[in-house]
């Protein structure tokens, strides 16, 4: 007659991620953007501080196929990529 004692055992509970859970690209709308970023992790010995214009790429068709939530970009970590890029944008137009 034994009995199980469990007194310090804590019950497991689930919790969704944090910025939750995006469809998978079952169309391969992204799919280019996606192989342009992987050529570019091999390329550089996987050092994705290479590739984070790539990256950005890829998470911009992403969100604008619905593919994940749309996010500011410098919510992402790329808000060194966005003040470049709109310098140059108001560089050419100016010009």
């Amino acid at each position: 007659m034994s009995t199980a004692m469990n007194f310090g055992t804590k019950t497991f509970r689930p919790r969704p991620p944090d910025k939750g859970a995006f469809p998978l690209d079952h169309f391969g709308e992204c799919k280019s953007f996606k192989e342009i970023y992987m050529r570019c992790l091999r390329d550089n010995r996987f050092d994705n501080s290479c590739c984070r214009i790539e990256s950005k790429e890829y998470l911009e068709c992403r969100m604008d196929r619905q593919l994940m939530a749309k996010e500011p970009l410098e919510k992402l970590g790329f808000k060194d990529l966005e003040d470049s890029t709109e310098e140059n944008e108001t560089k050419y137009n100016l010009a």
